[in-house]
């Protein structure tokens, strides 16, 4: 197998919204130095180009959830389109762009002053109807310095009694999902990081963790199948679907906060993602959601990842700290 030093001389010579991840998750640089390499993510590459196709009143595309002028067609004939608001910022969270810049303050507060969500009409930064995209919009307000202290009271009280979410709540389903859970989860992390969080959302914080857990990311409680083999394959950018190196990812990041051993778990979870590992020492992307997008940021489905990789090298390098 090449050596580690081999992949990551591949992950650095990418984009500043990789490197400074690889900088400082898997190199263990100094702050001076990843932040540094940080803020480019403003000014060159990728995070540089969507903040090209902004427009002038702050959104992506004209539109909250969906592009103006969207036709229901498009959704059917060729997937969900990727381009307005909501989806550029998350990218832009996921990118790293720094929240403390004069581009990012600007964009928040242009989109609260100026995007409705599609569905009811409210102003963006007072949430949606739906816990999926509650859970990501409260990921990126938290990031960026906005109040979402409504919309989090609003998702702990829309947890349901085995601990998790699901989006199609409102339509009669009793039962979490594996997607929903994990968007609400990284959402009331993010406001946790921002906030210190409230009680109750610490608490439906761990009950959300516990719904993943019992599963071991992937498997159905009642049979211990997996409730879906698509949860065992790596997706990116994963938008709002699931897969287990997502939910590795948030469980790293919430046991670092507090300085917590993995649980025991995971680990199921983790012998895959070894499992899936190249000759090459890469990570593979098996398959990111159809649909209109800006640019790719992968070379492609069955092709190394940069993405993919880094977020599994940070995984493993954080769960072998304990083991």
């Amino acid at each position: 197998m090449t050596g580690s030093g081999a992949v990551i001389d591949w992950l650095l010579n990418s984009d500043p919204s990789i490197r400074w991840q690889v900088m400082r998750d898997l190199l263990d640089a100094p702050e001076a130095e990843w932040m540094a390499e940080r803020a480019k993510v403003e000014t060159e590459g990728w995070g540089a180009r969507l903040l090209s196709y902004q427009d002038a009143d702050g959104q992506w595309a004209g539109g909250a959830f969906l592009p103006r002028n969207f036709d229901s067609r498009e959704w059917h004939e060729h997937g969900q389109p990727w381009t307005a608001t909501s989806f550029s910022l998350s990218q832009l969270r996921e990118f790293g762009l720094d929240p403390s810049s004069e581009r990012a303050k600007r964009t928040v507060q242009l989109i609260g002053a100026n995007s409705r969500w599609d569905e009811g009409g409210q102003p963006y930064w007072d949430g949606e109807v739906e816990e999926c995209i509650n859970g990501r919009t409260v990921a990126d307000g938290a990031y960026f310095g906005i109040d979402v202290s409504s919309i989090v009271d609003r998702l702990v009280g829309e947890r349901l009694e085995d601990g998790g979410w699901n989006c199609e709540r409102i339509n009669g389903s009793a039962r979490s999902s594996f997607a929903s859970t994990v968007n609400v989860l990284e959402g009331l992390l993010e406001y946790e990081k921002a906030t210190g969080g409230t009680p109750e959302s610490r608490e439906a914080r761990r009950s959300g963790e516990e719904y993943l857990l019992e599963r071991n990311l992937f498997r159905r409680l009642g049979t211990g199948e997996p409730a879906d083999e698509r949860f065992l394959r790596f997706v990116h950018p994963n938008r709002w679907r699931y897969d287990i190196l997502r939910a590795l990812d948030y469980f790293r990041l919430a046991a670092i906060r507090t300085s917590a051993a993995p649980d025991s778990r995971l680990g199921e979870a983790i012998d895959h993602v070894r499992s899936r590992r190249l000759e090459s020492g890469r990570w593979p992307l098996d398959w990111s959601p159809t649909g209109r997008v800006w640019f790719e940021v992968d070379d492609g489905r069955g092709k190394p990842s940069r993405w993919v990789t880094l977020r599994a090298m940070r995984v493993l390098r954080w769960w072998e700290l304990w083991h």
